[in-house]
Formats: C-alpha cells, structure tokens, sequence
C-alpha cells in the first residue's frame, strides 16, 4: 500500500510525532469519590438547575490536599469542609464546620491549617474532638501578615488581592519576561520559581531554587503548541518529582484550549502529562486540581447534578518537545436571535471607557442597608439548596451598615441610577434564589443583566441572546476591556484585562463566586474557554477594532 501527503493514517503519525507523543502511555482517569446534592455527611450543596436560562451552577468551589494525603472538599453552600481519605473512599467524610460569618471560594491546606480566602486569606483551625466526625473551624492567627508561601497558593488559581481603582490590563505580548512563586513543597521544603516566558508566547523556562539559595536545583522546558496561558509550579512530590500546571490557548477559536500538569523528573526533565477534563459540562470552580505528597494528581469534576473527585491518568512521553493537546473542541454554535420585542440599544457614543467606568460604578456604589432592604430575620430558603436563604451572603449581618456593590439578584434588571432610586425607596435588596421564580419586588442584577447595563442597554438581554449583538473573536488573546466572556444559558463576565500573569481579570455578578453582588476575579482564561466560554465584542462599540 502507498502512503501519500493526504493519506489520513500518515497525517495522523505525522500530528502524533510532532505533537511528542510517540510511544506515549495512557492510563485512565478513576473516579475516587461521588458526592450527590444534599446536606448529609456524603453529600455536598449543589444548585439543581432546570431548562431556564442564566443559571450559573454553584457548587463546590476547591479541592486541595492535606500533607497527609487526605483530601479537603470546600462545601460552601452547606458552611463546611469536608474531609476524607482517597485511599478509603467508601468512608464516611469528616465534617469541618466553617465560622458563619466566612462564604469562601477558594481553600488551601498545609501543615494542619486549612487557609480559606473571601477576598482575603483567613487561617483557621479545628476544634473538638480529633477523632470527631463533625468539628468545627476557628480563626487564628487574624492579626497576622500573610506570607508569601501562602499567597502564592492562593494566586495560583486567581484568589489574589485586586487593588481598588482602574485596571487597564497588560496586553500578552507584555508581560513580564520573569515571574517569581512562591511554593510550600512537601518534597523539598520552601522553594522559589522564576517563570520566563518567551516574547512568542509559546516558551518558558522555569528555574527552582532552594530558598535563598543562588543557583537552582532544576531548570525545567515548557513548551506548548500555540500559546501559554497561566503556568504555576504546583509541588515537589516525596520523590523529587516536580509537577506544573499549564494551559495551552489557541490563536483560534476554531482550535480547542486545553489545560494540563506536566510531570518531571528529579533532573528536570519532562516524564509526561496529566490532562485536566475540562469540558462544557464541568462547571466552573476556582480550585480544581491538586498533587498529594505522594504524587497522585486529583481534580475536581463540578457538573450539575453531581460533584466527583478523579484521579487523573498519567500519559508518559517519549522525546517530548511540543504539548499539544486535540481535546473536545467546545460547540460555540449559537441559535441566532433577533432583538427582543422592546428592547432599546445604546444611545450615543459607547467606548470602552464608558462601559468600564459603568462597571466600576455597579462595584463601588455604597448603599446603607436599612431594615426595608435587608427583610425580616426569617428569610426565604432558597428551592434546590441546602441551607442557602434569599439574602447574598454579603449583606448578612450587615443591617444598618454601609455596604459595597450591587446586589446579586435572579432575574433583575436596570441601570445603577434605578438601583439606588428603589434601594432609597425601601426595595429588597438581592436575591441569590436561582432555582426559584423571579421576584418583581427584589432589586439588583444578575450576571446578563449586569453586562447589559454597563454596554448601555435598557433591556436585559440573557447569555443565550448576548451573541446576536455581538461579534465572536476569532482569536481570544484579542479580548479588551469591554469585552465579554458568555457561555448561553449558564454565564457571563466582562472582560477588564489581562493580568500580569498571563490570567483573565472579571467583573461579574455572582451568588456564588462573588458572596451575591458585583465584583471583580481573576480566572486562568484556557479554563474558561475550555469550558464553554466565548469571547465576544459588542457591536455598537465606538472603538470595537
């Protein structure tokens, strides 16, 4: 048989051969541990969604690994964390009960402490009984600085402090040429990372140093096929081998962004991959992959009706050179919809300065919460929660105070100007309900409804019906302030800028990840992409190159 240039089975050979993965091995994916909705001692809160649209899934937000090797779940909804051995998964889960004030979204544990962030890093520590099923997690150590071990942990998947004020972004093409990490290792103790990445986009070089120690132990090559996204030096395993996450973000959206850990040897050199299973049906969380001292990679599979932990297979590679992953190319076909009934575009000239600052508006607006707007003490439980009321976290315990932020509220609409008018006039501010119908006597926006706002529409125009008023960007690296990340019929944010890091800075209105109001994050963008988000531009901006 004759092979040519267009025979299928050469092209094949010759994509795996210049991809690295010749010779490679697969071992599969395991599910460790499934948690259904529910409050019990095997359960986790999850929202159960249905057919409407806009329901962003909330559930739990991270997955770390304690220096024993046990597993911490954050399950937020239900104020807990649970804890369990992955090497006896039929066991029944430890209960650690959060402090009631704290609604975290990210948690990070080490020696014994389990780290939670809000939008700042509170250490806290169990109380009780140490064979207990059920203790409960106290605050320590409030009063002090937080180290740059631990905020690096956090900063990995983009829980870091945002500084008040404006935020222009920092194109990709300039980014800093070196980062520096900080990692707690449990292989090697406190080590040091410089990241440097190559003006193409495409090459790094990370060089692991000994704390304070001049010359590194290691100097380990990453290089992926179109264009690196967020790197972080994840451990040193008992081992010596090293373990970083990497995305890989195509020029293109007609081509699939990927995320994955790459594995490396004591020397530093790259002994293969862990892929990371991201698909349109995981639902977005902030923690999701973590490596336990002994080296086992775990991810945390959010989808909607069901909560899993997977251990991740390993993929060796021979003669790696390039990482280029052909994962499931998410379906960014998207009905076209003509312009509801009524609806009223932007008047006047819209430039992305005006959308920003509009959007600054929804976030920095101050409001005091009179007895009217927060309701009466006996709240309405939310439908498909377990424990979760009407009131945004935010506002819980807030009555009479001065808060920040408009509200997360299901259904609601209008401009910041309307908002203060019902807030003064006495209206119920917020309602994080998602499952429940939509109140008319409820004010504040939920996440469409909030990027309809700050693009100048008088109509709130869904996630579904956002991409029939704006262009789809071919390539996502051209995303500028004013843009928007949408997934129809679950999510969107509006895009501020790239960080210094390579990561995608937010503004976005959240029950979950935002404690039920406005406010800006940081996420690793492959993961957002990978997930079913599309990058958007309106059409009606001035400046829309």
């Amino acid at each position: 048989m004759r092979l040519g240039w267009n025979c299928p089975i050469l092209s094949l050979l010759l994509t795996l051969l210049l991809a690295g993965w010749s010779g490679r091995a697969l071992a599969d994916d395991v599910l460790v541990k499934s948690f259904s909705n529910g409050s019990g001692a095997g359960s986790v809160g999850i929202s159960i969604s249905d057919d409407s649209e806009d329901k962003e899934e909330d559930g739990p937000q991270a997955l770390d690994v304690g220096d024993d090797g046990k597993l911490f779940v954050l399950d937020q909804i239900n104020g807990r964390v649970l804890s369990f051995d992955p090497s006896d998964p039929a066991a029944t889960p430890r209960s650690l009960r959060l402090p009631p004030d704290l609604q975290p979204t990210d948690l990070v544990a080490r020696a014994g402490t389990i780290f939670v962030w809000d939008g700042k890093v509170h250490a806290l520590e169990a109380t009780g009984p140490k064979d207990a099923s059920d203790r409960g997690l106290t605050e320590t150590r409030s009063g002090e600085p937080v180290d740059d071990f631990t905020r690096t942990a956090f900063a990995q998947m983009g829980s870091e402090t945002i500084e008040q004020g404006p935020f222009r972004g920092i194109p990709p093409s300039r980014s800093p040429a070196v980062s520096r990490q900080f990692v707690a290792t449990r292989g090697k103790g406190q080590v040091t990372v410089d990241v440097a990445l190559t003006d193409r986009g495409a090459d790094a070089t990370l060089e692991v140093r000994m704390k304070d120690a001049p010359k590194p132990i290691a100097k380990l090559p990453l290089r992926v096929r179109d264009k690196l996204g967020s790197i972080a030096f994840l451990e040193i395993d008992k081992n010596g081998r090293m373990f970083v996450l990497a995305e890989n973000i195509p020029t293109s959206v007609a081509d699939s962004a990927s995320a994955f850990v790459v594995r490396y040897s004591s020397t530093g050199a790259i002994e293969g991959i862990y892929e990371l299973p991201l698909s349109q049906t995981v639902v977005v969380s902030r923690r999701f992959v973590t490596v336990s001292p002994d080296g086992d990679v775990y991810f945390l599979r959010s989808q909607k009706n069901a909560v899993e932990v997977v251990g991740l297979g390993f993929r060796a590679m021979a003669n790696p050179k390039i990482i280029g992953l052909s994962g499931n190319l998410p379906n960014y076909g998207v009905p076209g919809f003509a312009n509801p009934v009524g609806a009223s575009m932007a008047v006047g000239p819209l430039t992305r300065q005006r959308v920003i600052q509009t959007a600054y508006g929804f976030e920095g607006v101050r409001w005091r919460v009179a007895p009217s707007n927060y309701g009466p003490e006996r709240d309405e439980v939310c439908a498909g929660f377990q424990g979760r009321i009407r009131r945004p976290m935010y506002l819980i315990g807030h009555l009479g105070q001065d808060v920040h932020s408009v509200p997360y509220c299901w259904g609601c609409q209008g401009s910041l100007a309307q908002f203060v008018a019902k807030i003064q006039r006495g209206a119920l501010a917020g309602n994080v309900c998602t499952k429940n119908n939509v109140r008319t006597d409820v004010v504040g926006v939920d996440c469409s409804s909030f990027v309809s706002a700050t693009w100048g529409l008088s109509t709130h125009f869904t996630t579904a019906v956002i991409p029939s008023i704006a262009s789809r960007l071919s390539n996502p690296w051209d995303l500028r302030p004013g843009d928007a990340l949408d997934k129809p019929g679950s999510h969107v944010v509006l895009f501020l800028g790239f960080t210094a890091d390579r990561k995608a800075e937010v503004m976005e209105a959240s029950p979950g990840a935002c404690g039920g109001r406005v406010c800006r994050n940081i996420y690793p963008l492959g993961a957002l992409l990978a997930r079913g988000f599309i990058p958007l531009r309106y059409r009606a901006l001035l400046d829309s190159r």
